[in-house]
């Protein structure tokens, strides 16, 4: 009987693994399911909040590259086309602006991780905050608070009981210019603050009809905190000119036009689509303009809305990290994609005393027990060319892929800094021939081969030698040789991979010398030095047995041979 039941556990657990390594494997802190095949080949950047690296991660969860900074609070991080970084972070100096998401300051590094620009802006006045996006251009739009005494607040018509702190933090937006390592110019901005309605006080500035503006901001929604927008992340369409901005105490998106000129951003008409810096459209509450209820609300403190990239199912629409608090249903997070009702020129449809559509989403993920996905701050979300969707619970920490029919084909645990401080604001996948990734793949070429000719010489005549090497991706290759004696060749070529490279030098001292040899790629990546060859350099006076027998052999082979014999 006790034999049977050890039989019995032994088959159960020998099904157990038949099972679990059917459906999935384990690597590092990585689960594969059996749909590995489904998985979108890339590499994951990120950068945990907690600490001052940014990495560079395969599928595998091995970390490939790495970044380093003076500072935590790494935000938003881009890898940009030439495979430069950009990072937002934080000094932690800023006294007035401590709030979740505060940053202050973007970094610019290379590849090697070499500072190439720093950009500060942060002071008791204004602070960067959230995401930052670069532009086709090379500058940077930035999110930014600006402050507001609570006497100004009043009369731009905010209610006296909705400040705390005795200030207001209204959000703007700047394009920044890099100009200098440590500057930067700003080109053009825009500000909530010239955009604003409020129904509460006839007396004060911006007063009107709620429901009548849907293209202005409410002064009184979002709640009592100072930072009343709190706009969280930020996206660019190239095509329309147009910014995408989430305004998470609004629970909305917001687009704006970015065609204006700064002045015209500032007023009410101008730029392409005639409405200076107003809202072009907004989506996710239409209870802040006073055009429906609790029920009509769809967006929950959301994060990372943005455009879906072209080339990806669903290019064009707008996806969205929807957090899920304070949710009457329960609280859970949700991915939602939207398709918005823009015409092919960039104008939005909308019909007066309605509400922006669409009504409901055209994709939505949760979790099959709702519950089980969630995260209350941060995270974001990445439609992949594959269809499947890429998602950052962001509070703990843990990435994972979906197909577009909602199977988990992989996830991963952050375990840096470490497994209690391990959140991560959002994350970026970027395919295997993403131009910012060369760095990644290109190797140098092979060491060349030790160098070939004469091993004994007078000083006065020119010596020929050469070499040859392969490169691994078949770049072309130079060369250059170094003569032992403070001199070099410079690099000679460009030679076809594999072919060989020949090269003169005289040498002007006697001396003993070591030649070697060195190669590059056209992409600048070098090889080691080949072993050296050792060579002899004696006066024309005198008698160099070694050179005699080397020219006599090459011009009586036999006599060598003869010499052999003996």
């Amino acid at each position: 009987m006790k034999k049977s039941k050890i039989l019995i556990a032994f088959i159960l657990f020998i099904l157990l693994i038949s099972i679990s390594t059917t459906n999935a494997f384990i690597n590092n802190n990585c689960f594969f399911s059996s749909s590995y095949a489904d998985l979108w080949d890339g590499y994951i950047l990120f950068s945990p909040e907690y600490s001052t690296k940014t990495f560079l991660m395969d599928m595998n969860g091995d970390v490939v590259h790495s970044w380093d900074s003076n500072y935590i609070k790494g935000l938003p991080v881009y890898l940009i086309e030439n495979g430069n970084l950009i990072r937002g972070c934080s000094k932690l100096d800023n006294t007035r602006f401590v709030v979740g998401g505060f940053t202050g300051r973007v970094e610019l590094q290379d590849w090697d991780g070499l500072l190439l620009w720093e950009f500060d802006y942060s002071t008791n006045q204004y602070c960067l905050h959230h995401d930052i996006e670069p532009l086709p251009n090379g500058n940077i739009l930035m999110v930014a608070w600006e402050y507001k005494t609570a006497s100004e607040a009043v009369d731009a018509g905010r209610n006296p009981k909705n400040i705390q702190g005795g200030q207001l933090w209204p959000d703007k937006i700047i394009e920044v210019e890099p100009t200098g390592p440590s500057s930067g110019s700003i080109v053009w901005e825009w500000h909530v603050w010239d955009h604003l309605i409020q129904d509460f006080d006839s007396s004060k500035k911006n007063y009107g009809v709620v429901a009548d503006h849907p293209e202005l901001i409410d002064i009184n929604s979002g709640g009592r905190q100072s930072d009343f927008n709190h706009i969280n992340s930020s996206d660019y369409n190239e095509e329309f000119d147009q910014s995408l901005l989430s305004a998470h105490n609004q629970n909305e998106i917001w687009i704006i036009d970015h065609s204006t000129t700064t002045e015209e951003a500032d007023g009410h008409s101008g730029g392409t689509y005639g409405k200076g810096g107003d809202l072009l459209y907004r989506w996710g509450n239409p209870q802040v303009y006073d055009a429906g209820g609790r029920a009509d609300q769809q967006l929950f403190f959301q994060h990372d809305a943005q455009w879906i990239e072209s080339g990806c199912p669903g290019e064009g629409n707008i996806l969205i990290f929807n957090n899920g608090m304070g949710r009457p249903d329960g609280e859970y997070s949700s991915i939602v994609e939207i398709l918005p009702p823009v015409n092919n020129d960039g104008y939005y449809e909308f019909y007066s005393g309605s509400s922006y559509m669409p009504k409901e989403p055209v994709w939505i993920y949760t979790a099959e027990n709702p519950s089980d996905f969630f995260s209350p701050k941060v995270s974001g979300v990445q439609r992949l060319p594959n269809g499947n969707t890429l998602i950052c619970i962001g509070d703990s920490g843990i990435f994972f892929e979906v197909t577009s029919e909602k199977v988990t084909v992989w996830d991963y645990v952050n375990s840096y800094p470490n497994l209690k401080s391990n959140s991560v604001y959002k994350i970026h996948k970027y395919g295997v021939d993403y131009p910012g990734l060369t760095s990644l793949f290109q190797q140098s070429p092979n060491t060349p081969s030790l160098p070939e000719g004469s091993s004994s010489g007078i000083v006065g005549i020119e010596y020929l030698y050469s070499t040859d090497t392969s490169d691994p991706q078949g770049d072309n290759i130079l060369f250059c040789f170094d003569w032992g004696d403070g001199s070099d060749s410079g690099w000679l070529g460009p030679y076809p991979s594999g072919e060989i490279c020949k090269a003169n030098h005289i040498w002007t001292e006697k001396g003993n010398y070591e030649i070697r040899v060195k190669a590059r790629d056209i992409y600048g990546y070098e090889s080691n030095w080949s072993d050296p060859l050792l060579v002899s350099m004696t006066k024309s006076k005198e008698i160099n047995i070694s050179l005699f027998l080397q020219k006599l052999f090459q011009r009586f082979p036999f006599f060598e041979k003869i010499l052999n014999l003996c």
